[in-house]
């Protein structure tokens, strides 16, 4: 069993950790408050390579593995989320949908703007009324001959005022279910694309969350993915990965949560010695480090199996269940470990409680992942592979 990391994989973490920690934490406070789209922060991370990190270097991406990405969502969650869910979206949903099932001239026309962060990409699924259950799409794209029709509307699209590519599921055959939905590409600068106000949020406050509007848009052809009806097998199988990204956000939002309160507990004093010495707080510290540990190790493993190339969407389920929850668990124990400064905004650890919760909600909420996992188990489709090996134990 191998879990050491190669030289490029460190430089990535490295990377990441001296980004987030020197370029985005000391406006990450005031970001939040306003609900300020970091602008300036995306571009840096478009410099760095983070907008397309394992998208092929042909279309302009950075060639890396899924471990590495992880290993940089990590890092730059551990203090600003809405930043890592702009980059989360980009790679996760929309280059490495458009790679892995797109045309050459989808990925021409499209994936070279987007891997290299001159055009930022959006995922539009969840509708008013299609949250969890996304194959009641009420969007329609209507055949016109030699066009579609475009009429709906997205809840909850992150990015949805900062992009300049839609990936739009609607609904095209309502008599076949989800066997007649499609996936299509759309401008943002197309006649009917309307975009709502943003949304006030509790937590990831500075990322752009919008509803979007379509009213007859005229949709190429060209511009459908995969064949007639692949539309819900694409989103299934897009957010498979993408729920490794959210799994790596959770996982940062509590490792960071993890260091602060680690940190203040050797500076706070109380009862004539430092608050980690007394064994109430010991034994937090204690269980924080031992579930983010096994959260970590989930979710590198979930990167690690994509990269394998064997089934990775219960492993993913898995790490995003759990991190999730580990987040929202142990930013709460932060808040409680530094008491009444805690519940302040310069302490940061209240901000990363806020931004836990939308973690085990986006991308599939813990219901779903629940529902994934129990299908797997029922079914005997729960695969165990053995890091470093392609052996692999069917449950």
């Amino acid at each position: 069993m191998f879990f050491e990391l190669n030289e490029e994989q460190l430089a990535v973490q490295a990377a990441a950790r001296e980004f987030a920690q020197k370029e985005l934490k000391p406006g990450v406070i005031e970001r939040d408050a306003k609900g300020a789209y970091p602008k300036e922060e995306v571009r840096k991370m478009v410099e760095l390579g983070f907008m397309g990190m394992m998208a092929s270097p042909e279309y302009g991406g950075g060639g890396m593995d899924t471990l590495s990405y992880v290993l940089a969502m990590e890092e730059i969650s551990k203090v600003d989320s809405s930043c890592s869910v702009i980059m989360s979206v980009n790679n996760s949903l929309v280059c490495w949908g458009l790679e892995t099932f797109g045309t050459e001239e989808q990925k021409a026309k499209y994936l070279t703007k987007l891997a290299t962060g001159e055009w930022i990409g959006a995922f539009c699924l969840s509708e008013p009324e299609a949250g969890s259950d996304a194959t009641h799409q009420r969007t329609t794209a209507v055949d016109m001959g030699d066009h579609y029709l475009l009429n709906g509307t997205k809840n909850w699209i992150t990015n949805g005022g900062s992009s300049n590519v839609h990936l739009v599921m609607a609904q095209t055959h309502p008599e076949a279910g989800h066997r007649g939905i499609n996936a299509f590409i759309v401008e943002t600068d197309w006649d009917g694309v309307a975009i709502g106000a943003k949304e006030e949020k509790l937590g990831i406050r500075a990322s752009d969350t919008h509803t979007i509007m379509y009213t007859d848009v005229k949709v190429p052809k060209e511009n459908r993915i995969g064949e007639d009806g692949f539309g819900f097998k694409f989103a299934m199988k897009t957010l498979d990965g993408g729920r490794i990204g959210i799994a790596a956000q959770a996982l940062g939002i509590a490792g960071g949560a993890y260091e602060l309160a680690l940190e203040y507990s050797k500076q706070r004093e109380a009862f004539g010695k430092p608050i980690s010495r007394h064994q109430a707080i010991a034994f937090k510290l204690a269980d924080m480090a031992t579930e983010i540990e096994a959260a970590k190790l989930m979710v590198y493993r979930a990167a690690w199996l994509k990269d394998q190339g064997l089934p990775y969407d219960t492993a993913s389920a898995m790490a995003k269940l759990y991190a999730s929850e580990v987040a929202m668990r142990h930013t709460v124990e932060a808040v409680q470990i530094h008491g009444g400064y805690g519940y302040v905004k310069e302490y940061h650890v209240e901000r990363l409680m806020r931004d836990a919760k939308i973690t085990q909600i986006y991308e599939g909420t813990s219901e779903i992942q629940r529902i994934v996992i129990s299908r797997a188990v029922l079914e005997g489709q729960l695969y165990l592979p053995v890091f470093g090996s392609s052996m692999e134990q069917k449950v």
